[in-house]
Order: C-alpha cells, then sequence, then structure tokens
C-alpha cells in the first residue's frame, strides 16, 4: 500500500528563523500544509510578487492553488483575529473558503483570556515572562486544566457555553484585582462576529482528514511556530511558549503516528535572535549586535518589537537537531552577514566552575559562550542564483556548521525574496 508522507518544518532557535518563506518554497512538493500548534503570536512573513503578507493562525500553503491547508487540533485560534486575516487574504484573491479547513479539536481564544495574560503577567512584576498578550497562555492552561472552549463547541448550545466559561475568568480576575475593562464590550463583539464568519468554513476532524490524505498516498507539510527553545518541554523555561514547538508536537497537534515522520526541516538563521525576556548566551549587547539587526530587520512582525541580536550558538543548535531529530539544516538570512570581517559561532558554553560543554545544561542563564571566529566573506550574496557563486570563506562557515551539526545544510537562503533560495 502506497501511502503519503508527513514532513515537518521547525525553527531550531527561539523563533522568527524565517519559516514563511521556506515553507513557501517547499509547498509545490506537498498536497496538504497543516500549523500544529501556537496562536496567534506567530508572524510568518511571506513575500512574492512585490507584495508582503504576515501570517499569524493561516498555514503558509494558503497562496498555493488547490492545496489543502489545516489548522489542526494543537492550535489556539482567535476568531476575531482570524477574521481580520482571513479577510485581508481574500481580499488579495485568495479563495480561502475551499482551501482552509480547521480542526474541531482546536481551542479557542476568548477575549477574557487576553485580559487574564496581561493581568497575570502584571502580577508577576520584574519575572515577566514577556508574552505577546494574545491569551494564548491562558488558552492553553484552560485546555490543560480540562476547561477549554474548542471549535466544534461553535456548534452546539455555543452562548451557554461562551457565558459558562467568561463567568469562571471574570471572577479569576476579580480575584487577582484586575478592573482594566476598558472597551472589552466592543472586543467581545467582534469576537462574536468572528465566530460567525469562522462558521463559512470548513470544521473538520482533523486527525481523520489526515490520516486519510496519507492512505491515499498524499504528502504533508507540517508547519510549525516560534522556535525549539521555546518549547514548554525543551525550551528555556519558564521563558517558553505554552506548546510543544518540537516535531513530537506534529504528532499530538494533529494526530499523527510517530512513524509517518520522514522528513525534519529544521531552520536555523546564520546568527540568532530572540524576543522578548528569557537567557540568550551569545546576546550582543555592542555595535555588532545593533548592526545585525539592523541589517537583518529583527522587529517582530506581530509586535514590531527589536528582537535580541547574537552569534550563531551551536551548542543550543546541536541540541535542538537532537530533540527534532533534525535530518536537514536550512540556513537562512546569510547575507546579513556579508559586510562583516570576522564571524563568530558558539562552539561550547563555559560553566560557572570553569569547565566547558558542548551539552547544554539545565540552566543556561550564567554560561559563557565559547567562540569559534571565522573570516568574514565581504561579498554581497543577495543576487547569487547557485551553490558555485559563494564566496569560499562562505563555503567554509557552512561546512564547519555541518560537521558541527552532524547534518547537511539543503537549503541556504541569502535574500528576503522567494527567488534568493538556492537549494544546494
Amino acid at each position: 500500500m502506497n501511502t503519503g508522507k508527513v514532513d515537518v518544518l521547525l525553527g531550531l532557535q527561539w523563533g522568527d528563523e524565517g519559516k514563511g518563506k521556506v515553507v513557501d518554497v517547499l509547498t509545490p512538493h506537498y498536497d496538504v500544509i497543516a500549523r500544529f500548534q501556537g496562536g496567534p503570536n506567530a508572524g510568518h512573513t511571506l513575500e512574492f510578487e512585490g507584495q508582503k503578507y504576515v501570517l499569524r493562525s493561516i498555514p503558509s500553503g494558503i497562496f498555493q492553488g488547490g492545496k489543502v491547508n489545516i489548522i489542526g487540533n494543537g492550535v489556539v485560534l482567535a476568531p476575531d483575529l482570524f477574521m481580520d486575516e482571513a479577510k485581508d487574504l481574500e481580499k488579495s484573491g485568495h479563495p480561502l473558503k475551499e482551501r482552509l479547513h480547521i480542526s474541531k479539536k482546536a481551542h479557542l481564544i476568548m477575549p477574557t483570556h487576553r485580559i487574564l495574560d496581561r493581568a497575570i503577567e502584571a502580577a508577576k512584576g520584574k519575572n515577566k515572562v514577556g508574552t505577546t498578550g494574545k491569551g494564548i497562555g491562558p488558552t492553553y492552561t484552560d485546555k490543560v486544566s480540562r476547561n477549554g472552549l474548542r471549535v466544534g463547541d461553535i456548534l452546539d448550545h455555543f452562548e451557554e457555553k461562551y457565558a459558562a466559561h467568561k463567568e469562571r475568568h471574570m471572577k479569576m480576575l476579580k480575584a487577582l484585582g484586575w478592573t482594566d475593562f476598558d472597551g472589552f464590550d466592543e472586543v467581545e463583539k467582534k469576537w462574536m462576529e468572528g465566530v460567525a464568519y469562522m462558521m463559512e468554513f470548513h470544521f473538520v476532524d482533523s486527525e481523520h482528514e489526515i490520516n486519510r490524505t496519507l492512505r491515499a498516498g498524499k504528502n504533508i507539510l507540517c508547519e510549525g511556530a516560534q522556535g525549539t527553545m521555546l518549547d514548554v518541554d525543551f525550551g528555556s523555561y519558564p521563558f517558553v511558549t505554552s506548546s510543544n514547538t518540537i516535531c513530537a508536537g506534529a504528532c499530538i497537534g494533529l494526530g499523527i503516528g510517530p512513524n509517518k515522520i520522514g522528513n525534519v526541516y529544521g531552520i536555523m538563521k546564520a546568527y540568532c535572535t530572540r524576543v522578548g525576556a528569557g537567557p540568550f548566551p551569545t546576546e550582543l549587547f555592542d555595535e555588532t549586535g545593533k548592526t545585525i539587526r539592523d541589517l537583518g530587520h529583527e522587529y517582530g512582525a506581530v509586535t514590531g518589537r527589536e528582537r535580541r541580536c547574537g552569534w550563531v550558538d551551536l551548542v543550543q543548535l546541536k541540541y535542538s537537531v537532537m530533540v527534532n531529530g533534525v535530518t536537514q539544516l536550512i540556513l537562512m538570512k546569510s547575507d546579513v552577514l556579508d559586510a562583516f570581517d570576522t564571524v563568530k559561532a558558539c562552539v561550547a558554553y563555559r560553566l560557572k566552575d570553569g569547565s566547558e560543554t558542548t551539552e547544554l545544561p539545565y540552566e543556561i542563564d550564567d554560561v559563557t559562550p565559547v567562540y569559534k571566529e571565522f573570516k568574514g566573506w565581504k561579498t554581497d550574496m543577495t543576487k547569487m542564483t547557485s551553490e558555485s557563486q559563494f564566496p569560499q570563506a562562505f563555503k567554509d562557515y557552512i561546512k564547519f556548521i555541518e560537521d558541527f551539526l552532524e547534518t547537511p545544510i539543503s537549503i541556504v537562503s541569502v535574500g528576503p525574496d522567494r527567488e534568493a533560495t538556492i537549494e544546494r
């Protein structure tokens, strides 16, 4: 029996690795594109034909005609934000309603979840996590504590269910001493409009749909949001997101057996960035860090926040390759380092006791990175179209990364456009 395969594409750092663009390059090879976790805190930016799109909840395969895109059960969905995003895409001429299927088991982000997000973050004082304030944490909390409201609930006695959940949240907010409900009625009204709009889409049992697709011999690409170091189990806890961002999350977030996973594409930048609070061993606080931020346009796609920037961390990446079972690496934004005389890569951590390790320890707050220096390639690579044009210094840098991570780099991106993507 010819069964299809499931490949997984995910970020290996702290998110913002450039997943959206790569999905767009890979999608022609797949029949179905599926999102398996996260919520509208993701911002996958795609640029083509002179247009720029930021996708938050909708899978990045939506621009490829005739392909099914699935929002899986592991995703949390805000109806009002979903409506804004979908209507924008419809305006640009993409017929979403035929192409997009939503899992009935996906959880809904309620307006009160967003207020809870702010209230809980405020209560933490100086121990803030730096959430995007979109209600994602409280929604996953409700899910795990078995109090969640799901897409499938829209179809049956929804008003009653919604009212009961809202009342429970209001009690929690009262206990937190929260009084700021400014503009809530407007938000709630629009949220309900979003629920009505969502009903124009296909609600599906995505686990059945996905496994039927595989039995029919078709191929699926699973798209992760955020990055490995934001995984709730394996990331830099507690400064993490609330879902499993690693490869195993695709099995849970879509209902796929682990034996169905084929290729695992791990996306990494040629340097490293992080948004919000939390440890970041290779962070640069000097002019170099600022230069990387400016050249790489490292500002959040959804929030506009400045991203913290640093050299690539191969200790952290080795860990990510291991926990995800990465089979192929995809190197993004190499062109950002085009002008540097020297490029560095962290190859070990020095611990407090003076010893060195290449294994990611439990605490990474106070490790000191040990760097290897590379000669910069000092070449504008943005117009390059084949590997043969790469400068030797850049080839050396790639070879070192491949050897250290024991994984091949199969795609190199040298610019933001769809065209500036070189398959090796």
